[in-house]
């Protein structure tokens, strides 16, 4: 197997350990809680990791999402029943109708708490200590993951990415701000003229997006593109790589 090849096996394993660890790690990743705690004036681990995401992609964009997302384990495991890629484009503001609202209500609750003035990187990360709490974190444990696993059999790969994910915003928002200022970041180094408009990289783009026609045009950067490297990794003519420029 090629060092090419190892490399997406091992992001698959990163993100499918990750996956495997979310039961216990979710919490600081739930769009409940930041509100719960806001509400109080805490800072919660939520939003420490919301903010740490923001941060990160200002040099690696949306790496986190193919390298690291518990949800990206899950959702790319459905690849195996359901390949279809899924619409991409208008479709893509789907998640932004539910990130305004949400973040203004968190802005409203820590407005009505008087401001944040206190930090507890731990608010409501325990674990259940009655069999009702423990039901009751299964559940909302287990109606995540099922939307992740319905929306990729309904709308095709990775399609949770694309239209309800309350974390992804921040990313795109970062990398937004990247490339108007331009600071050295991860990026993808296109040699179009060794393209050879087979489509491979298209094909097997995990987010269903049209790689080789960003290729012809010399330039691949896209808001909902992970840098999950499968385009690097997949073309027979190496036309593109990792940079950080």
């Amino acid at each position: 197997m090629s060092k090419l090849a190892s490399r997406q096996r091992l992001r698959r394993i990163l993100i499918l350990v990750s996956f495997l660890l979310f039961i216990l790690t979710f919490v600081f990743f739930s769009p409940y809680i930041i509100i719960e705690s806001a509400a109080q004036g805490i800072v919660n681990g939520s939003l420490l990791v919301f903010g740490a995401l923001f941060l990160s992609a200002l040099f690696l964009g949306r790496a986190w999402c193919g390298w690291a997302c518990p949800g990206a384990g899950l959702g790319e495991a459905c690849f195996y029943a359901q390949d279809r890629p899924a619409r991409t484009g208008r479709a893509d503001w789907i998640k932004w109708f539910i990130w305004v609202p949400w973040v203004g209500l968190i802005v409203a609750m820590v407005v009505m708490a008087g401001g944040y003035h206190a930090v507890d990187p731990l608010y409501n990360a325990a674990l259940p200590d009655s069999a009702l709490q423990t039901i009751g974190y299964l559940m909302i444990y287990f109606i995540v993951t099922g939307l992740i696993v319905a929306l990729s059999l309904a709308a095709g790969r990775r399609a949770f990415c694309h239209y309800v994910c309350w974390m992804a915003p921040f990313m795109v928002i970062a990398r937004w701000l990247r490339n108007r200022v331009r600071w050295p970041a991860l990026a993808l180094r296109v040699e179009k003229e060794k393209c050879i408009s087979c489509k491979i990289c298209t094909r097997n783009c995990p987010m269903s997006l049209d790689v080789m026609g960003m290729v012809l045009q010399g330039q691949l950067e896209h808001a909902e593109c992970i840098l999950c490297g499968t385009c690097v990794d997949t073309c027979p003519k190496d036309v593109i790589h990792y940079t950080f420029r």
